[in-house]
């Protein structure tokens, strides 16, 4: 049996709450994904090296390889214990609760754009390329257009996010989901990062979030099961942990802090974390135009 190390709250009620069943979705050396019977939502399970995260429970393995977990394996609990069919048992009532709770924008903005500075400087040395960071050397024609759009889009957005035109923004918020490869595409990862600010409390920004909470039903038919998931969440105001960590001290902390955190942040996939990143970037410097 693997006992659960953390989990998300919501997960953890879905869990103990419900007759929970499933089935495998997606199996990755470092996750797992199940689709609930109930309502269609994906769940995670990730290995001990992943931080914690949105509808994510956290378990005591390093590895999910070896164990011939298959897609549509069936998913149920049983006695406090998940079970994915004879192949794994995780006792769930281990698990530490965890739930993010974004910081409140601070009125004073100055240690933000100290922050914000060395965070993109950072960003343009050590950035993964291939997503919104363009490449200086495109693989493919493909790849350069994507950048090319993914620039336009992007400026777009925030052009509309500054200037208060709520139907532009929506608009060219559903014109980036999607857009680029990868299991999440670089335009949804972005959008993750804008969603996140948003969602702070007294930001300059929160005037949009009615906005994307009813735009997020409009995005589902246009990416994929695992992003859409990760997007609703952020479209709430729920992120992975490094995503809030470095949120926190973009707000308050030091340059060194700052940079520590974004390292994590940009160890995110292949160059989701960069995106995402830039996502955030683009959301703390809208609110600083706005008047934060």
């Amino acid at each position: 049996m693997i006992h659960a190390k953390s989990g998300d709250n919501y997960f953890l009620q879905q869990l103990a709450e419900t007759e929970f069943t499933g089935t495998v979705h997606s199996v990755f050396k470092r996750a797992l994904n199940i689709r609930s019977v109930a309502n269609g939502e994906i769940f995670t399970l990730a290995t001990k090296a992943m931080d914690n995260a949105p509808n994510t429970l956290v378990i005591d393995l390093d590895t999910l390889d070896n164990l011939h977990i298959n897609q549509n394996d069936q998913v149920r609990m049983k006695y406090h214990q998940l079970l994915i069919e004879d192949k794994l048992t995780i006792a769930i009532e281990t698990a530490t609760l965890w739930q993010c709770r974004l910081p409140i924008f601070p009125s004073d903005t100055a240690k933000l754009k100290q922050n914000i500075v060395q965070v993109k400087q950072f960003i343009d040395i050590y950035g993964k390329s291939g997503g919104m960071k363009r490449s200086d050397s495109p693989v493919s024609e493909f790849e350069a257009e994507t950048s090319r759009l993914l620039k336009e889009r992007t400026a777009l957005l925030h052009e509309a996010l500054c200037n208060r035109r709520f139907d532009n923004f929506q608009q060219y918020a559903l014109d980036l989901v999607g857009l680029g490869p990868g299991l999440t595409p670089s335009g949804d990862d972005f959008l993750v990062g804008l969603l996140t600010v948003i969602h702070l409390e007294h930001s300059p920004c929160s005037m949009y979030q009615p906005l994307c909470e009813s735009v997020i039903k409009l995005m589902k038919p246009l990416t994929n099961d695992i992003s859409y998931t990760t997007l609703n969440k952020a479209a709430y105001g729920q992120v992975r942990e490094s995503i809030h960590a470095l949120v926190s001290v973009m707000l308050s902390g030091t340059e060194g802090e700052a940079i520590q955190a974004l390292k994590k942040v940009l160890a995110i996939g292949s160059s989701s974390g960069t995106d995402i990143a830039l996502g955030l970037i683009s959301g703390f410097e809208a609110n600083i135009e706005l008047g934060g």
